[in-house]
């Protein structure tokens, strides 16, 4: 008995690690993962292919990438609402924790148009052709894409440095 009541009294202080390692990796995956769209991979793509190659490889390759970040939100939720039950709930929580979260909530927001206003309409244009309609589909998602990178990146500053403020 008294073996399992230590080891209960160990698990936040396993678990929390062990939940913030995962969550760090999602977020990392899906901001990482805009900044080397945005940055790498767009431009490259300019560079060395012509407009309707262009369209339809990227809009492949964000069919794929937003796969992936709709396993990284989901994760990044779960991981972060259990590290938060973990710590006492929200009330328990310094500011930062609920600044975080806010913008997270704002990410996923643009993140569900980007995913399902947007790309249809791209995927659309391309399986058509459309490469006229298709830029300014694929502009509008970039600007989406751009703005949620930057609220990505605020929120590590905000869980680097919140903390200390």
């Amino acid at each position: 008995m008294i073996g399992r009541a230590h080891s209960l009294a160990l698990m936040p202080s396993i678990s929390t690690p062990i939940l913030l390692c995962f969550h760090l990796l999602a977020a990392t995956l899906w901001v990482g993962g805009m900044a080397t769209f945005h940055f790498a991979v767009r431009p490259a793509a300019v560079e060395t292919l012509e407009p309707p190659q262009r369209l339809r490889m990227l809009c492949g390759a964000l069919g794929l990438f937003f796969r992936w970040v709709i396993a990284a939100i989901v994760l990044l939720l779960v991981t972060g609402l259990a590290m938060v039950q973990l710590a006492g709930g929200m009330g328990a929580m310094h500011w930062h924790v609920h600044a975080m979260l806010g913008i997270a909530v704002v990410m996923i927001l643009i993140f569900g148009v980007v995913r399902w206003h947007h790309y249809p309409v791209l995927a659309e244009k391309v399986a058509a052709s459309d490469w006229k309609a298709a830029a300014p589909a694929l502009a509008g998602i970039r600007q989406l894409v751009f703005i949620n990178l930057w609220l990505g990146v605020a929120v590590f500053v905000i869980a680097v440095v919140g903390r200390a403020l």
